[in-house]
């Protein structure tokens, strides 16, 4: 399928789209907390990636999208695979081991740090003073809930888990940029099984590489985690988030990501008990009025 046959679905339907995977990844952060402790992360990873696959070939195959992918769009299938999937889903579990739930869902969507100046050099995509101003004022919450000051710097695990996060942050950045600028050929859901396919070949190995000997506790609660993360949190959110960049400009669709850790720290606290400090408070306050100016600024683009 060209591009021109392949039309992104349109803002109003992207931001109800974007606050759906905002509920479904934002819950997913003291879900998967809960997962590690009865299974090892790369393990728990490569899990993801061969349970949401599954689920995608099959709902691509129902639905006739089953396709092999155009030679233009593979540099992108794979980088997702690598990128989105493999690394940053990898990555992200690896840290969750040290770092709380709710914290590690904040550092893990820092992507508006990088994303403005690569999205400005690369694509030349303009900022009005709406989208800026959201953007500084998701930025502040970022900062203000981000207090380096309560790290334990003697701690290795605690840096490396941290450092970990923000790395991972980073590569989403570039992906976000790399999709918004490439001309598709294939649709969302066509794709979308193959980038699975490239994780599974990524991380399958690095599991058994490195977890082999640590043995899997099966219990109901583990497969409803796995159940919950393979086809809902990553098959459909990954399907969902690559819709949306392509239909949003690449600023939009990270700073609107910001509600993950929201919703993360919220349900961190409500699950696992973690505190909510003044200070994730005030972030809180300042992401959301970012979020709103953002919605504003998409609502009158549209109009």
């Amino acid at each position: 399928m060209s591009d021109s046959q392949s039309h992104p679905i349109t803002p109003r339907a992207a931001l109800f789209l974007l606050g759906t995977v905002i509920l479904l990844w934002g819950v997913n952060w003291p879900i998967m907390k809960v997962g590690l402790q009865s299974i090892s992360p790369f393990t728990f990873a490569a899990s993801r990636m061969v349970l949401g696959g599954i689920t995608m070939f099959a709902v691509a195959g129902l639905t006739g999208n089953l396709t092999w992918p155009h030679r233009r769009d593979w540099p992108v299938v794979i980088s997702v695979g690598l990128i989105q999937l493999a690394a940053f889903i990898g990555m992200a579990t690896f840290a969750l081991q040290y770092v709380p739930a709710g914290r590690s869902s904040i550092l893990a969507y820092t992507t508006p740090l990088w994303v403005l100046p690569i999205s400005f050099l690369m694509l030349r995509e303009a900022v009005n003073g709406w989208k800026l101003v959201g953007f500084l004022l998701g930025l502040a919450g970022i900062l203000v809930m981000f207090n380096p000051a309560t790290f334990n710097w003697s701690d290795p695990d605690v840096l490396l888990g941290n450092g970990t996060l923000m790395f991972a942050a980073m590569l989403w950045a570039l992906l976000i940029v790399q999709i918004r600028g490439h001309r598709w050929h294939g649709t969302p859901l066509s794709l979308i099984p193959w980038q699975f396919a490239v994780a599974t070949v990524a991380l399958v190995p690095v599991a058994f590489y490195l977890e082999s000997d640590n043995p899997i506790q099966w219990s109901g609660e583990l497969w409803a985690t796995l159940l919950y993360n393979g086809p809902i949190a990553t098959g459909f959110c990954t399907w969902a988030i690559v819709t949306i960049t392509r239909a949003l400009p690449a600023l939009t669709t990270s700073l609107g990501t910001l509600g993950v850790p929201v919703t993360g720290m919220v349900a961190s606290a409500i699950v696992l008990g973690e505190p909510i400090t003044g200070s994730n408070l005030g972030g809180l306050l300042l992401i959301v009025g970012g979020l709103a100016l953002l919605a504003i600024s998409e609502r009158r683009g549209a109009a």
